[in-house]
């Protein structure tokens, strides 16, 4: 999936943006990082190139720039832009992403939405995360140095005019958003919708605390490793992860919207607000609730009453057990490796009580299944084995179609959504213009059509069929599973229960053998 993100600059040194793609930086203090003669060290691997430049640099064509029409010469002045477009590391493997094809790719996307700006772009191997992905650094100066052809997503004359500042409104976001999601659809790479949040919201506030927390937790770790110490903490958690997680535990747990914030409430002293259709939240110590959109996309009301109703559903399939549980076969205990190990006489007392105890439930439990030949235990065990199989593999299947019965669901709400809005565009007058006002609405409408189009369906089923086929395959889902479960808990058992004999059996056979070399 590509993401894309944007910063903005008023520093005036253009030179240290350029800097900044070709050496290499602590990604903590931001400062270059030296060799042993004290000289800047360049990056291992990037390919950069620049547009709109001239002859000249990209400092010194946006210095021109500036002194041409005076601009940009306060301190609070938005001096640079710079996008990053970060692609799937799964690309590289999967579709044959390269660096060159990247920065062919971030080129027209620089050509296609900042023209008339000169711009820096740089294609970097791999990110902070170390996770692989290639991602592209587009960093254009805010003043455009040429009048440029008018593009549909330009609606003010300050778009397109030379001498005028670049503006990042929210509009413009969500029109790179959208090119973004085209331009891998047209690449056939792995992407996803950018127009909704996917999952917990992490800014880039946090994203820098959460590493830098981890990396003094680390340090702080290695000291106590060193002195012999046992570290209590490995990860490092900012206090929204925090908030998310104890949310996410109330939130699996309970079945109605009161229960679910009188529960916060209760274990973690975390208030729970309404209003406007919106959640928002406020954990002890602040004064400010954080709505939900700031944390998680699954703490947004509808997310979260979804939650509860399959919490209900679930309930309903799992009854509570009230009898007390009978105590699990365990394994034997080896008492002559042990003690031949340095333990003392106490343990090889204690251990053959407990052993002994775990003998006589071993003993009833094959009593009670009527499993007490060797033949017929394994023969069990090999049927245990069968039934765990297929339960599994008829799971998988199920989780599999249900799968695809979720995304077709998705795309054919999209369908019916917009569909009216597509056969409006056929009856007004300025289609194009009409076109680029639902931009964003038009891009996941074809996506659906295409998704139609590539699994053969010409006929669009009915929407209250497919719910009903969903809840089908989910019952019958949790039917399976639940064979799956229960004979995965016997196959255990059974299992331990062949040990435990084995075991017994070995041992009587080295108390016997023992007397033997003694009388030889």
């Amino acid at each position: 999936m590509a993401t894309i993100k944007h910063l903005s600059s008023k520093n005036s040194n253009y030179a240290a943006a350029e800097s900044y793609l070709t050496f290499q930086h602590n990604e903590y203090t931001g400062l270059p990082i030296l060799d042993e003669k004290g000289r800047p060290k360049l990056r291992d691997s990037y390919l950069l190139d620049t547009l709109e430049c001239g002859e000249s640099s990209f400092a010194m064509a946006c210095l021109i720039a500036n002194r041409k029409y005076g601009k940009n010469g306060g301190r609070e002045d938005v001096k640079t832009h710079h996008y990053i477009v970060s692609f799937d590391p799964k690309d590289a493997v999967e579709n044959g992403l390269t660096m060159e094809w990247a920065q062919a790719l971030g080129l027209q996307f620089c050509k296609d939405n900042f023209p008339g700006h000169p711009a820096i772009v740089c294609t970097h191997p791999d990110g902070h995360n170390s996770a692989g992905n290639i991602h592209v650094h587009i960093v254009i100066g805010s003043l455009r140095v040429r009048t440029v052809e008018r593009q549909p997503f330009m609606d003010k004359p300050c778009d397109w005019e030379a001498g005028k500042k670049h503006r990042c409104t929210s509009a413009m976001l969500r029109h790179l958003r959208v090119a973004v999601m085209e331009m891998c659809e047209q690449a056939d790479l792995n992407q996803i919708n950018l127009l909704e949040a996917q999952g917990d919201h992490v800014s880039e506030r946090e994203y820098w605390a959460q590493r830098r927390g981890q990396r003094r937790l680390d340090h702080a770790n290695a000291k106590l490793a060193a002195e012999g110490q046992q570290p209590t903490q490995t990860v490092y958690q900012t206090e929204l992860d925090k908030l998310r997680k104890q949310i996410y535990s109330v939130l699996n747990k309970t079945t109605t919207f009161e229960e679910f914030s009188a529960l916060l409430m209760q274990e973690y002293g975390i208030a729970v607000n309404e209003s406007r259709g919106r959640l928002s939240y406020c954990p002890p110590g602040r004064t400010k609730f954080i709505t939900a959109k700031k944390l998680s996309k699954k703490l947004e009301k509808e997310q979260v009453l979804t939650a509860l109703s399959q919490n209900i559903q679930l309930a309903a399939i799992i009854q509570p057990n009230s009898e007390k549980k009978p105590d699990k076969i365990r394994k034997l205990v080896d008492i002559q490796a042990n003690v031949a190990a340095g333990k003392g006489i106490g343990y090889e007392r204690w251990a053959k009580k407990f052993n002994l105890k775990r003998w006589s439930q071993t003993l009833c439990l094959l009593q009670e299944k009527k499993l007490l030949s060797e033949d017929a235990l394994h023969q069990r065990i090999a049927e245990l084995q069968t039934q765990h199989d297929d339960a599994l593999a008829v799971v998988k299947d199920l989780d599999a179609r249900m799968v695809s019965l979720k995304e077709l669901r998705g795309h054919l709400v999209v369908y019916r959504q917009y569909k009216p809005l597509a056969q409006k565009l056929q009856t007004v007058r300025n289609p194009a213009k009409f076109k680029e006002q639902h931009r964003a609405e038009f891009a996941v409408y074809e996506a659906a059509c295409a998704y139609f189009k590539a699994n053969g369906l010409r006929t669009l089923p009915d929407l209250k069929k497919l719910d009903a086929e969903y809840q089908t395959l989910s019952s019958e889902k949790n039917g399976f599973y639940t064979r799956y479960k229960k004979a995965q808990i016997e196959l255990r058992e059974l299992r331990t229960a062949q040990q435990n004999v084995e075991a017994f059996f070995r041992k009587e056979e080295r108390s016997h053998a023992v007397p033997q070399q003694e009388v030889k």
